[in-house]
Protein backbone atom coordinates (compact mmCIF):
# COMPACT_ATOMS: atom_id res chain seq x y z
CA UNK A 1 0.00 0.00 0.00
CA UNK A 2 2.62 2.37 0.77
CA UNK A 3 5.12 1.76 -2.02
CA UNK A 4 1.63 2.43 -4.57
CA UNK A 5 1.04 5.58 -2.70
CA UNK A 6 4.31 6.79 -3.11
CA UNK A 7 4.72 5.75 -6.70
CA UNK A 8 1.74 7.66 -7.65
CA UNK A 9 2.87 10.80 -6.10
CA UNK A 10 6.03 10.30 -7.93
CA UNK A 11 5.02 9.68 -11.12
CA UNK A 12 3.43 13.13 -10.53
CA UNK A 13 6.64 15.01 -9.83
CA UNK A 14 5.71 15.23 -6.29
CA UNK A 15 7.05 14.96 -3.08
CA UNK A 16 5.42 15.12 0.15
CA UNK A 17 6.90 15.81 3.43
CA UNK A 18 6.83 13.10 6.33
CA UNK A 19 4.31 15.05 8.02
CA UNK A 20 1.97 15.20 4.29
CA UNK A 21 2.72 11.75 4.03
CA UNK A 22 1.32 10.75 7.46
CA UNK A 23 -1.62 12.64 6.79
CA UNK A 24 -2.35 10.77 3.37
CA UNK A 25 -2.53 7.14 5.26
CA UNK A 26 -4.12 8.44 8.02
CA UNK A 27 -7.42 9.36 5.21
CA UNK A 28 -9.61 6.18 4.90
CA UNK A 29 -8.70 5.28 2.03
CA UNK A 30 -5.59 6.61 1.62
CA UNK A 31 -5.67 5.66 -2.46
CA UNK A 32 -8.54 7.20 -3.16
CA UNK A 33 -7.59 10.18 -1.21
CA UNK A 34 -3.85 10.50 -3.10
CA UNK A 35 -5.85 10.84 -6.26
CA UNK A 36 -7.73 13.61 -5.44
CA UNK A 37 -4.57 15.57 -3.26
CA UNK A 38 -2.98 14.54 -7.16
CA UNK A 39 -5.74 16.24 -8.83
CA UNK A 40 -5.60 19.65 -6.74
CA UNK A 41 -1.83 19.82 -6.25
CA UNK A 42 -1.38 19.51 -10.21
CA UNK A 43 -4.66 21.41 -11.14
CA UNK A 44 -4.43 24.65 -8.97
CA UNK A 45 -2.03 27.02 -8.71
CA UNK A 46 1.29 25.35 -7.81
CA UNK A 47 4.48 25.57 -9.55
CA UNK A 48 6.69 22.53 -9.89
CA UNK A 49 9.01 24.13 -7.47
CA UNK A 50 5.92 23.73 -4.73
CA UNK A 51 5.85 20.07 -5.32
CA UNK A 52 9.29 19.46 -4.39
CA UNK A 53 8.37 18.68 -1.00
CA UNK A 54 4.41 19.04 -0.12
CA UNK A 55 4.09 20.17 3.89
CA UNK A 56 1.36 18.69 5.94
CA UNK A 57 -0.27 22.35 6.03
CA UNK A 58 -0.54 22.32 2.36
CA UNK A 59 -2.34 19.35 2.68
CA UNK A 60 -4.87 21.06 5.39
CA UNK A 61 -4.99 24.08 3.62
CA UNK A 62 -6.42 21.78 0.36
CA UNK A 63 -8.35 19.80 2.32
CA UNK A 64 -10.03 22.41 4.32
CA UNK A 65 -10.56 24.94 0.72
CA UNK A 66 -12.06 22.22 -1.28
CA UNK A 67 -13.63 20.71 1.33
CA UNK A 68 -12.23 17.27 0.81
CA UNK A 69 -12.75 14.86 3.70
CA UNK A 70 -10.95 12.12 4.66
CA UNK A 71 -13.37 9.51 3.85
CA UNK A 72 -14.39 10.43 -0.05
CA UNK A 73 -12.62 12.04 -3.55
CA UNK A 74 -14.72 14.12 -4.17
CA UNK A 75 -15.36 17.61 -2.35
CA UNK A 76 -18.20 17.27 -0.38
CA UNK A 77 -21.72 18.13 -2.79
CA UNK A 78 -24.60 17.81 -0.10
CA UNK A 79 -26.42 20.31 1.41
CA UNK A 80 -26.04 20.47 5.17
CA UNK A 81 -28.13 18.87 8.07
CA UNK A 82 -29.77 21.93 9.17
CA UNK A 83 -32.43 23.00 6.83
CA UNK A 84 -33.45 26.61 6.33
CA UNK A 85 -37.09 27.85 6.63
CA UNK A 86 -39.14 27.54 3.29
CA UNK A 87 -39.17 31.19 2.05
CA UNK A 88 -42.32 31.81 -0.66
CA UNK A 89 -40.86 34.03 -3.85
CA UNK A 90 -42.18 37.16 -4.03
CA UNK A 91 -44.69 37.57 -6.85
CA UNK A 92 -43.61 39.14 -9.81
CA UNK A 93 -44.80 43.07 -10.53
CA UNK A 94 -46.29 43.62 -13.78
CA UNK A 95 -43.78 45.70 -15.77
CA UNK A 96 -43.61 47.12 -19.10
CA UNK A 97 -42.33 45.15 -21.61
CA UNK A 98 -38.98 46.98 -22.93
CA UNK A 99 -38.91 48.03 -26.55
CA UNK A 100 -35.10 47.21 -26.21
CA UNK A 101 -32.73 44.42 -24.82
CA UNK A 102 -30.20 47.79 -24.13
CA UNK A 103 -32.99 48.22 -21.15
CA UNK A 104 -31.34 47.57 -18.03
CA UNK A 105 -30.81 47.30 -14.46
CA UNK A 106 -27.03 48.70 -12.73
CA UNK A 107 -24.93 45.52 -11.87
CA UNK A 108 -24.76 46.58 -8.98
CA UNK A 109 -28.92 46.93 -8.26
CA UNK A 110 -28.20 42.62 -9.43
CA UNK A 111 -25.46 42.13 -6.87
CA UNK A 112 -27.44 44.04 -4.00
CA UNK A 113 -30.19 41.83 -4.74
CA UNK A 114 -27.94 38.47 -3.92
CA UNK A 115 -26.80 39.62 -0.72
CA UNK A 116 -30.50 40.19 0.32
CA UNK A 117 -30.67 37.36 2.96
CA UNK A 118 -34.64 36.52 1.84
CA UNK A 119 -33.83 36.53 -1.56
CA UNK A 120 -30.73 33.77 -1.22
CA UNK A 121 -33.31 31.54 0.80
CA UNK A 122 -36.08 31.88 -2.04
CA UNK A 123 -33.34 30.57 -4.64
CA UNK A 124 -31.87 27.64 -2.25
CA UNK A 125 -35.47 26.20 -1.64
CA UNK A 126 -37.36 26.32 -5.02
CA UNK A 127 -36.01 22.60 -4.94
CA UNK A 128 -39.48 22.04 -2.99
CA UNK A 129 -41.54 23.55 -5.53
CA UNK A 130 -43.42 22.17 -7.97
CA UNK A 131 -42.99 24.09 -10.75
CA UNK A 132 -44.35 24.01 -14.41
CA UNK A 133 -42.05 24.77 -16.76
CA UNK A 134 -42.47 26.05 -20.27
CA UNK A 135 -40.51 23.22 -21.55
CA UNK A 136 -43.32 20.48 -20.36
CA UNK A 137 -46.38 22.53 -20.59
CA UNK A 138 -45.63 21.57 -24.45
CA UNK A 139 -44.24 18.86 -26.11
CA UNK A 140 -42.66 20.18 -29.47
CA UNK A 141 -42.97 18.66 -33.42
CA UNK A 142 -39.83 20.12 -34.29
CA UNK A 143 -37.91 17.51 -35.86
CA UNK A 144 -34.14 18.04 -35.14
CA UNK A 145 -31.14 16.86 -37.60
CA UNK A 146 -28.97 15.84 -34.28
CA UNK A 147 -25.99 13.63 -33.84
CA UNK A 148 -23.54 13.56 -31.35
CA UNK A 149 -20.13 12.76 -33.19
CA UNK A 150 -17.47 13.15 -30.10
CA UNK A 151 -18.87 12.49 -26.66
CA UNK A 152 -15.81 10.51 -24.37
CA UNK A 153 -18.35 9.95 -21.17
CA UNK A 154 -18.00 6.77 -21.42
CA UNK A 155 -14.85 6.41 -23.85
CA UNK A 156 -12.68 7.28 -21.40
CA UNK A 157 -9.95 4.92 -19.56
CA UNK A 158 -6.95 5.57 -17.69
CA UNK A 159 -5.02 3.97 -14.68
CA UNK A 160 -2.76 6.59 -14.32
CA UNK A 161 0.24 3.99 -14.87
CA UNK A 162 3.25 5.01 -16.59
CA UNK A 163 2.17 3.12 -19.77
CA UNK A 164 -0.93 5.27 -20.15
CA UNK A 165 1.02 7.95 -20.62
CA UNK A 166 3.40 6.15 -23.38
CA UNK A 167 0.10 5.60 -25.35
CA UNK A 168 -1.42 9.02 -24.90
CA UNK A 169 1.36 10.63 -26.39
CA UNK A 170 2.16 7.73 -28.85
CA UNK A 171 -1.67 8.51 -30.36
CA UNK A 172 -1.15 11.92 -30.20
CA UNK A 173 1.44 11.74 -32.31
CA UNK A 174 0.20 9.00 -34.55
CA UNK A 175 -3.16 11.09 -35.15
CA UNK A 176 -1.15 14.45 -35.65
CA UNK A 177 1.61 12.74 -38.11
CA UNK A 178 -1.51 11.42 -40.19
CA UNK A 179 -2.80 14.80 -40.88
CA UNK A 180 1.09 16.07 -41.23
CA UNK A 181 1.89 13.63 -43.82
CA UNK A 182 -0.57 14.59 -46.17
CA UNK A 183 1.70 18.11 -46.75
CA UNK A 184 3.37 17.39 -50.13
CA UNK A 185 6.69 18.36 -48.25
CA UNK A 186 5.97 16.36 -45.23
CA UNK A 187 5.14 13.10 -47.49
CA UNK A 188 8.00 11.50 -47.41
CA UNK A 189 9.49 12.46 -44.07
CA UNK A 190 12.09 10.73 -42.27
CA UNK A 191 12.23 9.73 -38.73
CA UNK A 192 14.94 10.48 -36.61
CA UNK A 193 16.84 7.07 -36.11
CA UNK A 194 16.27 6.67 -40.54
CA UNK A 195 19.07 9.91 -40.70
CA UNK A 196 21.54 9.17 -42.93
CA UNK A 197 25.36 10.40 -41.72
CA UNK A 198 25.97 13.00 -44.49
CA UNK A 199 22.33 13.41 -45.02
CA UNK A 200 21.82 17.44 -45.03
CA UNK A 201 18.18 18.24 -46.22
CA UNK A 202 15.95 17.20 -43.52
CA UNK A 203 11.77 16.40 -43.66
CA UNK A 204 10.59 15.45 -40.32
CA UNK A 205 7.49 15.16 -37.96
CA UNK A 206 8.03 15.75 -34.62
CA UNK A 207 6.89 16.24 -30.74
CA UNK A 208 8.10 19.12 -29.12
CA UNK A 209 10.51 18.07 -26.15
CA UNK A 210 12.01 21.02 -24.78
CA UNK A 211 12.81 24.52 -25.61
CA UNK A 212 15.27 26.95 -24.88
CA UNK A 213 16.77 30.11 -25.94
CA UNK A 214 20.40 30.30 -26.72
CA UNK A 215 22.73 33.60 -25.46
CA UNK A 216 22.53 34.84 -28.65
CA UNK A 217 18.80 35.03 -28.31
CA UNK A 218 18.30 32.17 -30.87
CA UNK A 219 15.66 28.96 -29.93
CA UNK A 220 17.33 25.52 -29.67
CA UNK A 221 14.61 23.17 -29.56
CA UNK A 222 14.83 19.38 -28.64
CA UNK A 223 12.31 17.68 -30.59
CA UNK A 224 11.50 13.66 -30.64
CA UNK A 225 9.28 11.24 -31.94
CA UNK A 226 8.97 7.48 -31.76
CA UNK A 227 12.45 6.82 -32.59
CA UNK A 228 15.04 9.17 -30.99
CA UNK A 229 15.22 12.93 -30.06
CA UNK A 230 17.09 15.77 -32.01
CA UNK A 231 18.01 19.19 -31.44
CA UNK A 232 16.92 21.64 -34.07
CA UNK A 233 18.34 25.58 -33.48
CA UNK A 234 15.70 27.97 -35.34
CA UNK A 235 18.25 31.53 -35.77
CA UNK A 236 17.03 34.85 -35.00
CA UNK A 237 18.45 36.20 -38.20
CA UNK A 238 15.16 34.05 -40.49
CA UNK A 239 12.73 36.39 -39.24
CA UNK A 240 9.88 34.26 -40.26
CA UNK A 241 10.55 30.92 -39.07
CA UNK A 242 11.91 32.67 -35.55
CA UNK A 243 8.33 33.77 -35.26
CA UNK A 244 6.94 30.58 -35.58
CA UNK A 245 9.32 29.33 -33.65
CA UNK A 246 8.51 31.75 -30.67
CA UNK A 247 4.59 30.40 -30.70
CA UNK A 248 5.84 26.36 -30.26
CA UNK A 249 4.76 24.90 -27.08
CA UNK A 250 5.82 22.12 -25.26
CA UNK A 251 3.99 18.87 -26.66
CA UNK A 252 2.82 19.71 -29.91
CA UNK A 253 3.78 17.97 -32.70
CA UNK A 254 4.31 19.80 -36.27
CA UNK A 255 6.75 19.14 -39.20
CA UNK A 256 10.08 20.40 -39.34
CA UNK A 257 12.34 21.30 -42.83
CA UNK A 258 16.03 21.53 -41.71
CA UNK A 259 19.60 21.68 -43.25
CA UNK A 260 21.79 19.45 -41.23
CA UNK A 261 25.37 20.26 -41.59
CA UNK A 262 27.57 17.81 -39.07
CA UNK A 263 25.85 17.33 -35.50
CA UNK A 264 24.10 20.73 -35.86
CA UNK A 265 20.18 21.04 -37.82
CA UNK A 266 19.43 24.35 -38.63
CA UNK A 267 15.32 24.58 -38.95
CA UNK A 268 14.30 26.28 -42.21
CA UNK A 269 10.66 26.07 -42.29
CA UNK A 270 7.63 24.92 -39.53
CA UNK A 271 5.00 22.83 -40.60
CA UNK A 272 1.53 23.18 -38.42
CA UNK A 273 -1.14 20.27 -39.32
CA UNK A 274 -3.30 23.53 -39.75
CA UNK A 275 -7.11 23.70 -41.39
CA UNK A 276 -7.75 24.07 -44.89
CA UNK A 277 -10.56 26.68 -46.21
CA UNK A 278 -14.04 24.76 -45.52
CA UNK A 279 -16.84 25.75 -48.13
CA UNK A 280 -19.73 27.84 -46.89
CA UNK A 281 -23.06 25.59 -45.43
CA UNK A 282 -26.13 27.50 -45.66
CA UNK A 283 -28.98 27.60 -42.48
CA UNK A 284 -32.28 28.30 -42.72
CA UNK A 285 -31.99 28.20 -38.42
CA UNK A 286 -30.27 29.97 -35.61
CA UNK A 287 -27.96 28.79 -33.13
CA UNK A 288 -27.33 30.63 -29.55
CA UNK A 289 -24.15 30.28 -27.71
CA UNK A 290 -23.65 30.39 -23.83
CA UNK A 291 -21.11 29.64 -21.40
CA UNK A 292 -19.81 30.52 -17.57
CA UNK A 293 -23.14 31.20 -16.54
CA UNK A 294 -22.08 30.54 -13.19
CA UNK A 295 -25.59 30.14 -11.35
CA UNK A 296 -25.42 30.03 -7.64
CA UNK A 297 -22.52 33.09 -7.12
CA UNK A 298 -23.25 36.38 -5.74
CA UNK A 299 -21.86 38.02 -9.28
CA UNK A 300 -24.71 35.54 -11.32
CA UNK A 301 -26.62 38.55 -13.35
CA UNK A 302 -29.96 37.16 -12.54
CA UNK A 303 -31.71 39.62 -13.96
CA UNK A 304 -29.74 39.78 -17.41
CA UNK A 305 -30.22 36.16 -17.37
CA UNK A 306 -33.89 36.74 -16.98
CA UNK A 307 -33.87 38.52 -19.96
CA UNK A 308 -32.00 36.14 -21.95
CA UNK A 309 -34.91 33.80 -21.54
CA UNK A 310 -37.76 36.26 -22.06
CA UNK A 311 -36.04 36.71 -25.21
CA UNK A 312 -35.39 33.37 -26.31
CA UNK A 313 -39.01 32.87 -25.68
CA UNK A 314 -39.94 35.63 -28.10
CA UNK A 315 -41.22 37.76 -25.02
CA UNK A 316 -38.71 40.24 -25.14
CA UNK A 317 -37.00 42.86 -27.43
CA UNK A 318 -37.32 44.85 -30.74
CA UNK A 319 -39.01 43.43 -34.01
CA UNK A 320 -35.75 42.58 -35.24
CA UNK A 321 -34.79 41.02 -32.00
CA UNK A 322 -38.17 38.84 -31.49
CA UNK A 323 -37.38 37.67 -35.08
CA UNK A 324 -34.02 36.18 -34.22
CA UNK A 325 -35.67 34.50 -31.48
CA UNK A 326 -38.20 32.95 -33.28
CA UNK A 327 -35.55 31.10 -35.62
CA UNK A 328 -33.40 29.66 -32.85
CA UNK A 329 -33.24 25.56 -32.75
CA UNK A 330 -30.82 24.97 -30.60
CA UNK A 331 -28.84 25.92 -27.49
CA UNK A 332 -25.35 25.36 -26.86
CA UNK A 333 -23.80 25.86 -23.02
CA UNK A 334 -20.15 24.96 -23.65
CA UNK A 335 -19.53 24.94 -19.70
CA UNK A 336 -19.50 26.24 -16.10
CA UNK A 337 -23.23 26.66 -15.75
CA UNK A 338 -23.10 26.67 -11.82
CA UNK A 339 -20.48 27.98 -10.04
CA UNK A 340 -19.88 25.04 -8.19
CA UNK A 341 -18.08 23.61 -5.30
CA UNK A 342 -14.64 23.98 -3.80
CA UNK A 343 -13.32 25.10 -7.16
CA UNK A 344 -10.79 27.88 -5.81
CA UNK A 345 -9.92 28.74 -2.04
CA UNK A 346 -12.36 30.86 -0.19
CA UNK A 347 -14.95 30.30 -2.74
CA UNK A 348 -18.22 29.56 -0.37
CA UNK A 349 -17.43 33.39 0.78
CA UNK A 350 -18.82 34.55 -2.96
CA UNK A 351 -21.91 31.74 -3.35
CA UNK A 352 -25.39 32.63 -3.03
CA UNK A 353 -26.05 28.87 -2.98
CA UNK A 354 -23.64 26.36 -1.34
CA UNK A 355 -24.85 23.08 -2.60
CA UNK A 356 -24.14 21.73 -5.76
CA UNK A 357 -27.57 20.00 -6.34
CA UNK A 358 -29.28 23.25 -5.79
CA UNK A 359 -27.24 24.88 -7.97
CA UNK A 360 -28.21 22.77 -10.81
CA UNK A 361 -31.97 22.91 -9.53
CA UNK A 362 -31.40 26.50 -10.04
CA UNK A 363 -30.40 26.09 -13.51
CA UNK A 364 -33.02 23.47 -14.36
CA UNK A 365 -35.71 26.07 -12.93
CA UNK A 366 -34.16 28.70 -15.78
CA UNK A 367 -33.87 26.28 -18.68
CA UNK A 368 -36.84 24.78 -17.74
CA UNK A 369 -38.48 28.15 -18.62
CA UNK A 370 -37.18 28.16 -22.59
CA UNK A 371 -39.89 27.24 -25.25
CA UNK A 372 -39.78 23.81 -25.81
CA UNK A 373 -38.73 23.33 -29.38
CA UNK A 374 -35.03 24.45 -28.80
CA UNK A 375 -32.75 21.71 -27.89
CA UNK A 376 -29.88 22.21 -25.19
CA UNK A 377 -26.62 20.51 -25.50
CA UNK A 378 -24.80 21.14 -22.12
CA UNK A 379 -21.07 20.19 -21.94
CA UNK A 380 -18.88 20.76 -18.67
CA UNK A 381 -16.34 23.21 -17.67
CA UNK A 382 -14.33 23.46 -14.71
CA UNK A 383 -17.06 24.54 -12.51
CA UNK A 384 -18.93 21.82 -13.08
CA UNK A 385 -19.24 18.55 -11.40
CA UNK A 386 -17.59 16.12 -13.23
CA UNK A 387 -13.76 15.14 -13.28
CA UNK A 388 -11.34 17.90 -12.89
CA UNK A 389 -9.10 16.08 -15.66
CA UNK A 390 -9.57 16.61 -19.64
CA UNK A 391 -11.36 15.19 -21.59
CA UNK A 392 -14.19 15.90 -19.07
CA UNK A 393 -17.36 13.43 -18.55
CA UNK A 394 -20.81 14.91 -19.22
CA UNK A 395 -22.26 16.54 -16.21
CA UNK A 396 -23.58 13.02 -14.08
CA UNK A 397 -27.09 12.65 -13.78
CA UNK A 398 -26.63 12.33 -9.83
CA UNK A 399 -25.92 16.24 -9.55
CA UNK A 400 -28.04 17.10 -12.28
CA UNK A 401 -31.18 15.13 -11.74
CA UNK A 402 -33.50 18.50 -12.57
CA UNK A 403 -31.19 19.29 -15.68
CA UNK A 404 -31.81 15.35 -16.52
CA UNK A 405 -35.29 15.45 -16.63
CA UNK A 406 -35.75 18.18 -18.86
CA UNK A 407 -37.56 17.39 -22.68
CA UNK A 408 -34.46 17.86 -25.19
CA UNK A 409 -31.67 18.28 -23.06
CA UNK A 410 -28.29 16.82 -24.13
CA UNK A 411 -25.30 16.14 -22.11
CA UNK A 412 -21.64 15.54 -23.82
CA UNK A 413 -18.35 15.83 -22.57
CA UNK A 414 -15.66 18.43 -22.60
CA UNK A 415 -14.40 18.49 -25.60
CA UNK A 416 -17.51 17.06 -27.67
CA UNK A 417 -18.78 17.50 -30.95
CA UNK A 418 -22.23 18.15 -32.28
CA UNK A 419 -24.04 17.91 -35.66
CA UNK A 420 -27.03 20.76 -35.86
CA UNK A 421 -28.96 20.50 -39.07
CA UNK A 422 -25.77 19.51 -40.93
CA UNK A 423 -23.57 22.43 -38.95
CA UNK A 424 -20.36 20.73 -37.16
CA UNK A 425 -19.90 22.04 -34.27
CA UNK A 426 -16.59 21.60 -31.70
CA UNK A 427 -17.49 22.53 -27.81
CA UNK A 428 -14.19 22.90 -25.89
CA UNK A 429 -14.43 24.81 -22.09
CA UNK A 430 -11.27 26.08 -22.70
CA UNK A 431 -8.98 25.98 -19.89
CA UNK A 432 -5.90 25.20 -22.21
CA UNK A 433 -5.91 29.05 -22.55
CA UNK A 434 -4.39 29.69 -19.44
CA UNK A 435 -1.50 27.46 -20.29
CA UNK A 436 -1.15 29.17 -23.74
CA UNK A 437 -1.17 32.80 -22.75
CA UNK A 438 1.32 31.53 -20.34
CA UNK A 439 3.71 29.92 -23.15
CA UNK A 440 3.85 32.73 -25.41
CA UNK A 441 4.26 36.08 -24.76
CA UNK A 442 2.03 38.00 -27.26
CA UNK A 443 -1.28 35.57 -26.50
CA UNK A 444 -3.50 37.33 -24.40
CA UNK A 445 -7.37 35.63 -22.22
CA UNK A 446 -8.46 39.17 -24.34
CA UNK A 447 -7.36 38.20 -27.39
CA UNK A 448 -9.37 34.62 -26.91
CA UNK A 449 -10.07 34.52 -30.81
CA UNK A 450 -6.68 34.10 -31.56
CA UNK A 451 -6.11 31.40 -29.12
CA UNK A 452 -8.62 29.65 -30.55
CA UNK A 453 -7.16 30.14 -33.96
CA UNK A 454 -3.79 28.60 -32.69
CA UNK A 455 -5.66 25.62 -31.24
CA UNK A 456 -6.85 24.84 -34.99
CA UNK A 457 -3.46 25.47 -36.07
CA UNK A 458 -1.73 22.90 -33.81
CA UNK A 459 -5.21 20.31 -34.53
CA UNK A 460 -5.00 20.01 -30.64
CA UNK A 461 -6.99 21.58 -27.58
CA UNK A 462 -4.75 21.46 -24.68
CA UNK A 463 -0.74 20.62 -26.65
CA UNK A 464 0.64 21.51 -23.15
CA UNK A 465 0.75 18.56 -20.70
CA UNK A 466 1.25 18.88 -16.85
CA UNK A 467 1.24 22.46 -16.66
CA UNK A 468 -2.20 24.40 -15.18
CA UNK A 469 -4.85 22.54 -17.34
CA UNK A 470 -5.20 19.08 -16.31
CA UNK A 471 -5.10 16.14 -18.66
CA UNK A 472 -5.78 12.57 -18.15
CA UNK A 473 -3.47 9.96 -20.15
CA UNK A 474 -5.92 8.06 -21.63
CA UNK A 475 -5.05 5.37 -23.66
CA UNK A 476 -5.93 7.73 -26.97
CA UNK A 477 -5.47 11.48 -27.12
CA UNK A 478 -9.80 12.51 -27.67
CA UNK A 479 -7.79 16.47 -27.29
CA UNK A 480 -6.63 15.94 -30.97
CA UNK A 481 -9.02 17.97 -33.66
CA UNK A 482 -9.34 15.05 -36.06
CA UNK A 483 -12.20 16.50 -38.30
CA UNK A 484 -12.64 20.49 -39.03
CA UNK A 485 -15.36 21.97 -37.26
CA UNK A 486 -18.13 24.52 -39.24
CA UNK A 487 -18.18 26.70 -35.66
CA UNK A 488 -15.59 26.05 -32.70
CA UNK A 489 -17.04 27.50 -29.24
CA UNK A 490 -15.49 28.03 -26.04
CA UNK A 491 -16.02 29.97 -22.86
CA UNK A 492 -13.75 30.34 -19.79
CA UNK A 493 -12.37 33.33 -20.21
CA UNK A 494 -15.62 35.28 -20.11
CA UNK A 495 -14.73 37.45 -23.12
CA UNK A 496 -16.94 37.43 -25.92
CA UNK A 497 -15.48 37.15 -29.36
CA UNK A 498 -16.03 35.90 -32.70
CA UNK A 499 -13.48 35.97 -35.74
CA UNK A 500 -14.21 33.87 -39.09
CA UNK A 501 -10.90 32.11 -39.75
CA UNK A 502 -10.58 30.10 -43.14
CA UNK A 503 -14.42 29.30 -42.91
CA UNK A 504 -14.90 28.36 -39.57
CA UNK A 505 -16.65 30.95 -37.04
CA UNK A 506 -14.57 31.19 -33.37
CA UNK A 507 -16.70 32.21 -30.64
CA UNK A 508 -16.38 32.33 -27.02
CA UNK A 509 -19.44 33.12 -25.61
CA UNK A 510 -18.47 35.49 -22.84
CA UNK A 511 -20.50 34.76 -19.13
CA UNK A 512 -23.29 35.94 -17.13
CA UNK A 513 -21.13 36.76 -14.12
CA UNK A 514 -19.40 40.27 -13.41
CA UNK A 515 -15.60 40.33 -12.42
CA UNK A 516 -14.44 37.94 -9.95
CA UNK A 517 -11.77 38.65 -6.93
CA UNK A 518 -9.60 36.00 -9.31
CA UNK A 519 -10.24 38.36 -12.51
CA UNK A 520 -9.55 41.11 -10.57
CA UNK A 521 -6.53 40.44 -9.65
CA UNK A 522 -4.98 38.99 -13.35
CA UNK A 523 -6.62 42.29 -14.19
CA UNK A 524 -9.30 40.73 -16.58
CA UNK A 525 -12.03 42.51 -17.73
CA UNK A 526 -15.48 40.09 -18.51
CA UNK A 527 -17.89 41.05 -21.37
CA UNK A 528 -20.89 40.03 -19.16
CA UNK A 529 -24.30 39.39 -20.69
CA UNK A 530 -23.09 39.54 -24.11
CA UNK A 531 -24.49 36.38 -26.26
CA UNK A 532 -23.76 35.23 -29.61
CA UNK A 533 -25.93 34.04 -32.19
CA UNK A 534 -25.46 32.69 -35.12
CA UNK A 535 -28.60 33.70 -37.49
CA UNK A 536 -29.18 31.57 -40.14
CA UNK A 537 -25.16 31.75 -40.86
CA UNK A 538 -24.19 35.16 -39.69
CA UNK A 539 -22.79 35.95 -36.50
CA UNK A 540 -24.89 38.91 -34.22
CA UNK A 541 -24.35 39.57 -30.50
CA UNK A 542 -27.10 40.72 -28.35
CA UNK A 543 -26.14 42.48 -25.00
CA UNK A 544 -28.64 41.79 -22.05
CA UNK A 545 -27.45 44.91 -19.76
Amino acid sequence: MTNKILLKFAKKGINLSPEAYKKVLEAENPLDFTSSLIVKLKGGDFKSKDLVSVSGQTVDEIMRNSTIEKSTTRPQLTQKETKKPTVEPKPKKETKKPSSISDFKKESDVKEKYVNKENTEALETVENKKVKFKRNLTKTNVEYDFKIIQDTSKKSYTSGELENLIAYFQSRYEKLANILVKRPELKNYTKVADIEEGQSNLSLILMVREIRSTKNGHKLIEFEDDTGTIPILFSNKNEEVFKEAEKLVKDEVIGVLADKNGDLAIGNEIINPGVMRIPKKEMDFSIVFLSDVHIGSLTFLEDAFTRFIDWINCEFGNEEQVKIAESVKYLVIGGDIVDGIGVYPNQEKELAIKDITQQYNEAARFLGNIRSDIKIIIAPGNHDASRVAEPQPAVPEEYAKALYELDNVEFISNPGVVSLDGINVLIYHGRSFDDLVMAVKEFTHEKNDLLMEELLKKRHLAPIYGERTPLASELEDYLVIDEVPDVFHTGHVHINTHKKYNGIHLINSGTFQTQTEFQKIYNIEPTPAEVPVLYKGKYKCLKFI
